[in-house]
């Protein structure tokens, strides 16, 4: 299962399309039924028609709609590091608020507040199915629905100062998120997948989920015994070493394979 979300020329209404791959390049199919968390698109009067074509000729959108964007911190040793963290003896929750979620290709606001806004490439899990208290001898898969690219936009002076991260990683458009949700990967049972970040084309991150502290299985257990997860959660699942500072104007460029490229320009407020 691969899908992607988009608006229809001329209307404000979200729409679901079954992806698959073409000769290298993501195609949106056919349309798809939402998904259940989705009400607002569940309500909204079926497609005039389709058209297949490649991903990059719609106006895509968050293919995600979340009740609540919860991350993990310093789930790579190297990341951990390099800001001069210990490393963590259990995983570091906090909050995205949905609003902070963004479109692939969407500009993000880089706040007045901050003097620093960093880039932060990353695997997020997609929830499928009502989590709670999972347990070690449950298949974590079973709760997935699938993977998606996310950018975990920090102003990192506020992060510091703040002590706690909600509202350094919380501002409007800090959580860009797609082109797509998929299945095709798979990091638990399958090959470790690597997260590719490169800020105005140069390569600044090159990590692999092989690398995480916290196994994703680890992540679903230790988060549902205290949080109940829904369907359409999202969970970044934490970032490898290279992360920096943007300037406005400057493009940033998250890639893993079988998932795409989520790319997104920052701007001034």
């Amino acid at each position: 299962m691969q899908y992607c979300k988009y608006l229809e020329a001329g209307t404000l209404t979200p729409r679901y399309a079954n992806v698959e791959q073409r000769d290298g390049a993501s195609w949106a199919v056919s349309p798809m039924q939402p998904p259940p968390e989705d009400l607002a698109a569940r309500h909204a009067p079926a497609a005039t028609n389709f058209t297949p074509a490649p991903l990059s000729s719609f106006n895509l959108v968050a293919p995600v709609t979340p009740s609540k964007i919860l991350c993990i911190g310093r789930n790579y040793r190297d990341h951990a590091t390099e800001l001069g963290n210990e490393v963590p003896k259990e995983p570091l929750l906090f909050l995205k608020p949905p609003s902070s979620l963004l479109a692939p290709n969407g500009i993000i606001r880089m706040p007045a507040l901050s003097q620093r806004v960093d880039y932060e490439g990353e695997l997020a899990i997609v929830i499928g199915k009502t989590c709670t208290k999972l347990t070690p001898d449950q298949d974590a898969r079973d709760y997935i629905r699938g993977y998606a690219i996310v950018n975990d936009v920090t102003a990192r002076d506020i992060q510091k100062s703040d002590g706690q991260w909600t509202r350094g990683k919380g501002f409007d458009t800090f959580c860009p998120v797609g082109p797509l949700v998929s299945d095709a990967i798979d990091p638990v049972g399958g090959r470790p997948v690597t997260v590719t970040t490169r800020l105005n084309g140069e390569v600044k991150q090159h990590g692999s989920t092989a690398d995480l502290i916290f196994s994703i299985p680890f992540l679903l257990q230790y988060i549902s015994v205290a949080i109940t997860l829904e369907p359409g959660d999202l969970i970044p699942t934490g970032t490898p070493a290279g992360v920096g500072p943007v300037q406005p104007g400057d493009t940033v460029e998250v890639e893993i394979d079988g998932l795409g490229v989520l790319k997104n320009t920052f701007t001034a407020e």
